[in-house]
């Protein structure tokens, strides 16, 4: 099957790569000609492991393309995935204007039966916008389908993901655009594969409820973390304890200083705005929102008292600045706010990240020193803290990093240490609701 997917982004490099190694012939477009050269080579902007060897490997076998131009691909294609970025207004809304301008471009290229489907997260109702405006400004009768397909890739694990998903979410109102979806998907129908065939109204918003209920787990357990600080109680009991019910299952049942990234904080937020738009008060959503906040600013202030009460001049050093491990990611990233405010407080800060630390220096600049590897930047630091769980970070010659440090203060965030063993050391010693 032919295949183009508009949009050279994360989910439209990966969803590219995925449907060409499923033997489909695929066209990824974007219209930054630097991006589209380099994913040519085979070199991806981004880091994701296993994705350099998957579009490399369809790249040289000859069904994967990265072009700047959509007339001759949206001619040529059967499926065309919408795959652009839908970021976030002031006011929390999704901006769609990269959505519709590529509606028009498809309804201007439109000479043949096509299923248009959006990949992007979306609000509730945009397919049906999409097809409003295929219909308004394309030039002939031709007949076309929209439908709505959410991912569900986490970043870091993308593609295996893709690859062995837990479910595959149709939106479709034709049978006719039903059967092409699911040929299209037709290795992983195959495997079984769970599919939901529902409406598009219903597809977008199963998008936006999973990774809103994803957000408030964390948000929960953060919570909970809190207040076994307050009780002197164990966090990781309580989830191993809470985990083992099936109802609700040990996944995101970690604390920490709250979640980030490209999709929860922007997904709960158009949740939210959406709910208010059709008059109804979403509390659980927002209280979410609200906590994951609070969860960063109450990291500032546990490094604030392991530095003694104050952070002014205090010299520290910050392992990892991405939202989470395996990824290059600093969108909303919870460490690289924490890097900010404690900058803002006067600190002497030191900063390493396995990936990130490019991505860092455009938003911190030279406010901060950027170092080679863990212990260079715990050098002298009288506070280490730990905000993104690496794993490289949880293999650390921690008696070795005491011996570099000035001071004795492990600020562990993500939880990744044995308190025990780490006091044994001689650190002082603070987590997320451990005793």
């Amino acid at each position: 099957m032919r295949v183009a997917v508009i949009g050279a982004g994360y989910v439209g490099v990966v969803t590219a790569a995925g449907f060409a190694e499923f033997g489909n012939e695929v066209v990824c477009i974007d219209k930054i000609p630097d991006k589209v050269i380099m994913l040519g080579k085979g070199e991806i902007p981004f880091y994701e492991p296993g994705l350099k060897e998957l579009v490399g490997k369809n790249l040289k076998e000859g069904r994967l393309v990265f072009s700047e131009g959509s007339f001759q691909a949206v001619k040529e294609s059967l499926v065309i995935f919408i795959a652009v970025g839908t970021p976030p207004r002031g006011d929390g809304s999704a901006d769609l204007s990269y959505v519709e301008e590529v509606a028009k471009e498809i309804a201007e290229n439109l000479d043949e039966y096509k299923v248009v489907v959006t990949k992007s997260t979306v609000p509730v109702g945009t397919s049906l916008r999409i097809k409003e405006i295929i219909e308004t400004h394309k030039n002939n009768s031709t007949h076309f389908d929209v439908a709505s397909n959410p991912e569900f890739l986490r970043e870091g694990s993308a593609v295996y993901d893709f690859m062995h998903p837990d479910r595959i979410v149709i939106g479709a109102e034709s049978d006719a655009a039903k059967a092409i979806l699911r040929d299209l998907y037709r290795p992983l129908y195959l495997r079984e594969t769970p599919f939901v065939f529902t409406d598009l109204r219903t597809s977008e918003l199963i998008k936006y409820a999973s990774n809103s209920f994803l957000a408030m787990k964390i948000s929960f357990i953060n919570e909970i973390a809190n207040l076994c600080d307050a009780l002197r109680a164990d966090v990781h009991v309580v989830a191993k304890g809470m985990g083992l019910d099936g109802r609700i299952g040990p996944k995101f049942l970690h604390p920490g200083p709250g979640f980030g990234g490209s999709c929860f904080p922007k997904d709960t937020m158009a949740l939210s705005k959406m709910a208010k738009e059709a008059g109804y008060n979403f509390q659980l959503v927002d209280a979410t929102i609200q906590v994951n906040k609070d969860q960063m600013e109450r990291a500032v202030e546990k490094i604030c008292q392991a530095s003694g009460g104050k952070l002014k001049k205090a010299k520290i050093a910050l392992l990892g600045l991405s939202f989470k491990p395996n990824t290059d990611d600093i969108r909303e990233s919870p460490a690289l706010y924490i890097a900010q405010r404690l900058i803002e407080e006067g600190c002497q800060l030191r900063v390493f990240d396995p990936a990130a630390m490019d991505n860092a220096r455009m938003v911190l600049g030279d406010r901060c020193s950027y170092c080679k590897d863990s212990y260079e930047a715990a050098y002298k630091a009288q506070v280490m803290v730990v905000a993104t769980e690496w794993n490289q970070f949880r293999n650390l010659n921690l008696a070795r990093v005491k011996e570099t440090m000035e001071g004795d203060n492990l600020v562990d965030l993500r939880n990744i240490y044995d308190p025990r063993r780490a006091q044994k050391l001689g650190f002082r010693y603070w987590g997320m609701g451990r005793r």
